[in-house]
C-alpha cells in the first residue's frame, strides 16, 4: 500500500510540472521583440528634443564660425579711406594746365604749373618755349583762384556772352577736371585764374 502511494505521488508531481512548462501562466510583460500592437518590426527611435534643440538652427542669431554675430560687419573702414579733395600732393605734381588757342593768328600755347609754382610754356608743337617760377604770394593767389573757380561744378563746355570773333578758347585742367570755354564765356573765377598765370607768349626781343 505504501509503494502504491509513492508511485501515485510521483505521477502527480510529473503532471504538475508538465502543466507549468506548457506556458499556460505566461508573464504579463510584453516581449522586447514584439511590442504590443506592433507588426513585429522594431520602429526607429524618436529624435531626442533636447539634442535637437542643442543644434543651432540657421538664422537663429547665434554666432557663426568666425564668432561675429550675423548682421554685424567684421571690420570697420579705416579712417584713411575717407575721400580727400584732389590736388597736388608734392611739388613735382601738376597744379594746373591751361591751353590757349585761336586769336587773329590762330596760335596755340600751353602753360604747365607744378605744385611748387614752377612753370613751363609749350608751343603749338608742344615744345618747351620758356620756363620760370611764380613768386610764393602769386602761387598762393593762383591756388585760391582755382578753388573759387570750382571746375568740378562747371559745365564741360560753358557758354554765354556775346560772341568774340577771332577770340581765344581756353582749356583748363585741374584736380582731375577739364573745362573748355571760349573767351566770351569765361566765368569770373576762370578770369582770376588767368590773371595769376605767367604770359602765354614770351616777350618779344628788344
Amino acid at each position: 500500500m505504501r509503494a502504491f502511494r509513492a508511485v501515485a505521488a510521483v505521477l502527480l508531481s510529473a503532471v504538475v510540472l508538465a502543466g507549468c512548462g506548457s506556458g499556460g501562466g505566461g508573464s504579463d510583460k510584453p516581449s522586447a521583440s514584439h511590442p504590443p500592437g506592433g507588426s513585429g518590426t522594431a520602429s526607429a527611435p524618436a529624435s531626442d528634443p533636447a539634442s535637437a534643440s542643442a543644434q543651432p538652427s540657421p538664422g537663429s542669431g547665434s554666432p557663426g564660425a568666425t564668432g561675429v554675430p550675423p548682421g554685424k560687419p567684421s571690420g570697420s573702414a579705416p579712417a584713411s579711406s575717407v575721400p580727400v579733395s584732389p590736388g597736388p600732393s608734392s611739388a613735382l605734381e601738376r597744379l594746373v594746365t591751361v591751353t590757349r588757342t585761336g586769336g587773329y593768328a590762330g596760335k596755340s600755347s600751353t602753360l604747365l604749373v607744378k605744385g611748387d609754382g614752377s612753370w613751363t610754356r609749350l608751343d603749338r608743337q608742344m615744345r618747351p618755349a620758356g620756363t620760370g617760377k611764380l613768386p610764393a604770394d602769386r602761387e598762393a593767389k593762383l591756388r585760391t583762384a582755382l578753388a573759387q573757380a570750382d571746375l568740378a561744378h562747371l559745365p564741360r563746355f560753358p557758354t554765354g556772352g556775346p560772341a568774340v570773333f577771332d577770340g581765344f578758347v581756353y582749356t583748363f585742367v585741374h584736380g582731375g577736371y577739364e573745362v573748355t570755354v571760349a573767351q566770351e564765356s569765361l566765368t569770373p573765377g576762370l578770369r582770376d585764374v588767368l590773371a595769376e598765370l605767367p604770359p602765354f607768349e614770351a616777350d618779344p626781343p628788344r
